[in-house]
């Protein structure tokens, strides 16, 4: 992608998908943080319906103490990976009580120090509730970013990275929803939609599927 296609896809983006937000459901920067690392492997819609009754009784890090594994497991069961994801919620949990006074840590290195908080976990609470400027890169934004152009990288990380120096830093955190947003609606995994895309003019795998097809 050169720069005026990447600078037209920026624009292309910041129009279509203008005021995007998270999917998920929160209150507190807590309940982000849960909601985040039960996403993993599963729809935003299935966290949302999961932690609409989760968060009723369980929606700080004490009162999520007051849960056994067991019963985090019989809550969370239908997000998948429920026994890791049980554990992982739990040990952050005790952690933000016994060093951090209770309170999600704004920093990145302490927020990565929990339990089940990776790379992505970490940036999105960073940008989401603590308005940090950060990219999260998760299936979507791997996804697009690297069939548009964007990036040319084969980790999530080396996305990351090509996409900080692709978007001006003060668009990181919302390029991020921008992203995401067209892989849910348009760019699928699958069967990307191509043909109704506002992007594919600029669009590196759109170009190169034309080529193959000779058209």
């Amino acid at each position: 992608m050169n720069e005026e296609s990447r600078l037209r896809a920026l624009k292309i983006l910041s129009e279509t998908y203008a005021g995007a937000r998270p999917a998920l459901h929160y209150n507190t920067a807590f309940e982000l943080l849960v909601a985040v690392i039960l996403s993993a492997q599963c729809t935003d819609e299935r966290v949302n319906k999961v932690t609409a009754e989760l968060f009723k009784q369980h929606n700080t890090p004490e009162t999520m103490l007051a849960l056994s594994q067991e019963q985090l497991e019989g809550y969370i069961f239908s997000c998948g990976l429920y026994r890791s994801k049980a554990a992982h919620i739990l040990s952050a949990s005790k952690d933000i009580v016994e060093k951090f006074g209770g309170k999600v840590p704004g920093g990145f290195a302490e927020l990565k120090s929990l339990a089940g908080v990776g790379q992505k976990t970490a940036n999105v609470v960073s940008s989401v509730w603590f308005d940090k400027d950060a990219i999260a890169v998760d299936t979507h934004v791997f996804r697009v970013s690297n069939r548009l152009g964007l990036a040319r990288a084969n980790t999530p990380l080396k996305t990351e990275e090509q996409l900080k120096e692709a978007i001006p830093q003060e668009d990181w955190s919302k390029a991020h929803h921008w992203l995401i947003w067209h892989g849910r609606r348009v760019c699928h995994a699958q069967k990307p939609e191509c043909s109704r895309c506002p992007l594919s003019a600029v669009c590196d795998f759109f170009v190169a599927q034309k080529d193959k097809q000779g058209t």
